[in-house]
């Protein structure tokens, strides 16, 4: 009978590990192992249990022939008793090898939770059983644990422990909640007896727990308290409104006493009636939040006390505390990436004012270097310091947040097409400004000539150049136009060379050139900020029909003040010419009086001066 009974132990068990073992690999990294390494260990698991099984059957024909012999055939007892023994010397290495293993697979093996009432984890579920996954184990004991609650008789010690032939189970009736193998107790260094008693009194108390929870007398209890913080929080939202309802008084008492205007060089940011409606606004603000934020507390703590609505008050606390802790959380692991942009723009800073302690040096003269003038150093310091903020960007940009999301990158990039594109015209400007700064045309207060507008440049920018007409007008030029047109610059080299004035006037033959020359001469050396070395000169520019056609050259250094130069220096001619009787008159002017009036002024002419009669001639 008892050979019986081992060989139907030792049959059970066997087609429990067929199974076992002929489950697909594949099945196995899905439900309890994480990876190729953990398929090994758990396909060298199977085989050792089956190498302990087929042990058991030896085993059990060798217990079967030993009951068998006789008492006095002491020689085969013998025999098959040190058989027997080295078979319990290879099961205990088996076990050995078996923890060995199922230790190793803690490792890469991830358990599936048996839950309770409210989503608790009561323990894990790390083996399989005969056809079931770990995880259709879990599913199905959860299912059996959630129906208890429906047997209005059950009571603490409804669970009961009963040892099969292969497994220990935790039954309820004729109902099977959990069946423990040998596995399962190994996953957790302990007996299949120690393990279902444990699981028999967590599934026990977690029932047992759950009854008391939805009981009438704690339905009672919970409705009492949830009037009670009802009450509390409608005490609290009345005195809350009284006090800021103080306060708004309190605001629009102090008006013209602690509250004044407040003036920013002699700008009214805020006068005191706006003062008391942005207090009065900020007082309401205040007033509804916090009434609400009492209101949505008072909610959660609510719907806590009723089992049936714990969930909500979960959610609800969650919709705050959730978005808080992951602000925290985000600002605490962006921690580092904060310290890291700090360094970067802390050593970018410095290489800032280093350039400028250059820019400085350069520009005053300090420092020099061949071929780069102090005028260059403002602007190659510009152009240097965007270059050098947009590498520290560059540097920045993997650290700022949100930086490698596709929607960033996408907005990047539609922004960098925006700027690209709408600036055209812009850049060209821009860089006609660069290129006008090294080719060094003109300086601040030159005198120029650019197309047709003539002026003192007040300001170059990167976009345009800015000219102060003699008329005072101010004109905008775009350093594209600047750079299509040709430009004269008056003042370049007059400090040192002087810039030559002229003026061209047209006197009749009858006049000697000799004495036109001098006259010229004199009227430019009379002429104030016209330079007497290098000396003037004249050049006789053409003889047309009527008249000689002089010209008359003059050095001076103020190419600014060429307006009044060049009025000074008509007055001074037609001085010197009435001066000498050289008379300025219209290029088809005749020379015949014939009783005209000289064109010199009477203080010139001599004080008997008279006008010459008509001459008539008449043929015989």
């Amino acid at each position: 009978m008892i050979l019986v009974q081992r060989l139907f132990f030792v049959f059970t068990l066997m087609l429990s590990v067929v199974v076992y073992a002929q489950t697909d690999s594949t099945t196995i990294i899905t439900d309890s192992v994480a990876s190729t390494t953990g398929t090994d260990l758990a396909r060298k698991l199977a085989e050792l249990e089956k190498q302990r099984f087929a042990d058991s059957i030896r085993r059990a024909d060798l217990e079967a022939r030993l009951n068998a012999v006789s008492t006095t055939n002491n020689r085969e007892r013998s025999e098959l008793e040190a058989q027997l023994k080295q078979f319990e010397e290879n099961e205990n290495a088996l076990l050995a090898q078996k923890k060995e293993q199922i230790a190793n697979l803690k490792r890469t093996t991830r358990g599936f939770p048996v839950t309770g009432f409210e989503e608790d984890t009561l323990f894990l579920i790390y083996n399989r059983l005969g056809s079931f996954s770990p995880q259709e184990r879990a599913n199905a004991i959860t299912a059996r644990i959630q129906r208890l609650p429906d047997n209005i008789e059950f009571y603490a010690d409804s669970l009961k422990v009963a040892v099969s032939e292969a497994t220990v189970d935790v039954v309820y009736g004729n109902q099977n909640i959990v069946s423990v193998t040998d596995i399962d107790a190994l996953w957790f260094e302990t007996t299949p007896l120690e393990l279902a008693t444990g699981y028999k009194t967590l599934i026990s108390d977690a029932v047992v727990a759950y009854k008391e929870e939805h009981s009438l007398t704690n339905l009672l209890k919970s409705i009492g308290l949830a009037v009670l913080v009802l009450i509390v929080i409608g005490l609290i939202v009345k005195y809350v409104l009284r006090l800021f309802r103080w306060t708004a008084l309190k605001i629009q008492r102090q008006k013209n006493k602690r509250l004044k205007t407040l003036t920013i060089k002699n700008y009214t940011v805020l006068d005191t009636e706006r003062q008391v409606h942005v207090l009065l606004l900020l007082n309401r603000i205040v007033k509804w939040t916090t009434v609400l934020v009492a209101i949505y507390v008072a909610l959660p703590v609510i719907f806590g006390f009723f089992p049936q609505t714990e969930s909500f008050a979960h959610e609800l606390f969650g919709y705050i505390i959730n978005p808080i802790k992951g602000i925290f959380l985000a600002v605490w692991n962006y921690l580092p990436n904060i310290f890291a942009i700090v360094v970067i723009i802390v050593v970018f800073r410095l290489l800032l004012k280093f350039l400028h302690f250059l820019k400085v040096e350069i520009a005053e003269g300090r420092l020099s270097f061949n071929g780069f003038y102090p005028d260059w150093a403002n602007p190659t310091y510009q152009l240097v310091r965007v270059l050098v903020i947009a590498f520290a960007f560059v540097v920045i940009f993997p650290y700022l947040p949100g930086s490698n999301s596709p929607v960033f990158q996408g907005i990047s990039v539609f922004l960098g097409f925006l700027f690209t594109f709408g600036s055209a015209g812009s850049l060209s400007n821009v860089i006609a400004g660069l290129v006008l700064t090294y080719m060094r045309l003109f300086k601040i207060g030159d005198r120029v000539k650019i197309g047709d507008i003539v002026g003192d440049v007040i300001e170059k920018s990167s976009l345009v150049t800015r000219v102060r007409t003699p008329k005072n007008e101010i004109i905008s030029i775009p350093n594209s136009t600047v750079m299509s047109s040709h430009t004269i610059n008056y003042s370049s080299d007059a400090p040192e060379k002087g810039l030559i004035i002229h003026t061209t006037v047209t006197i009749g033959y009858d006049v000697p050139w000799k004495d036109m020359h001098q006259t010229l001469i004199d009227a430019a050396l009379r002429t104030e900020l016209v330079l007497k070395d290098p000396q003037p000169f004249v050049l006789q520019t053409s003889l047309e029909d009527f008249y000689v056609a002089y010209q008359i050259n003059a050095y001076i250094r103020e190419a600014n003040k060429q307006a009044t130069i060049y009025s000074n220096l008509h007055q001074n001619i037609q001085d010197v010419c009435n001066e000498n009787g050289i008379e300025i008159l219209s290029p088809h002017y005749r020379a015949a009086r014939d009783g005209n009036q000289s064109t010199i002024p009477a203080d010139y002419l001599p004080k008997d001066y008279e006008a010459p009669g008509f001459n008539v001639k008449s043929k015989k």
